[in-house]
């Protein structure tokens, strides 16, 4: 399959996709689950979990992940992007909570999700994409 543009990996990217994370672990294979995720042309990767979840304590421990947006029909496409954990912030403000939940619900959908962490805690983390694979099945 043919690899993308360094621009367009990055607009597929910044599209709205349900991410699959992948973390190291030590004491067995990597943990990967789907992710909600946002990202800017020439940004980081952000993504939001509790700080008591497994997804942050990997994550906190590798310093590092790596992440895959993908088509789930033809033509296939995807891009997976790896690198450093460049910034954590211990507690994600409400308008940086609404920002992810308004990217990936309708208004009411958001904000009742929103409104249903009230009292939580969840981190944000930034990861620095260094390393891109990427492919294409779109007919020239």
């Amino acid at each position: 399959m043919p690899a993308m543009t360094k621009s367009a990996r990055e607009e597929f990217l910044a599209e709205l996709h349900v991410g699959v994370i992948s973390i190291a672990r030590a004491e067995g294979p990597p943990l990967t689950v789907p992710v909600w995720y946002r990202y800017e042309p020439g940004g980081d990767v952000v993504v939001q979990t509790g700080p008591e979840s497994v997804k942050y304590r990997l994550l906190d421990r590798a310093r590092e992940f790596s992440l895959l947006a993908q088509t789930e029909t033809p033509p296939y496409k995807y891009v997976s992007v790896s690198g450093p954990i460049v910034r954590i912030e211990a507690d994600t403000s409400k308008a940086d909570l609404s920002a992810m939940a308004h990217r990936y619900f309708d208004e009411a959908s958001a904000e009742e999700f929103v409104a249903s962490l009230e009292g939580e805690t969840v981190a944000q983390l930034h990861m620095r994409p260094e390393r891109w694979y990427t492919a294409d099945q779109t007919p020239a």
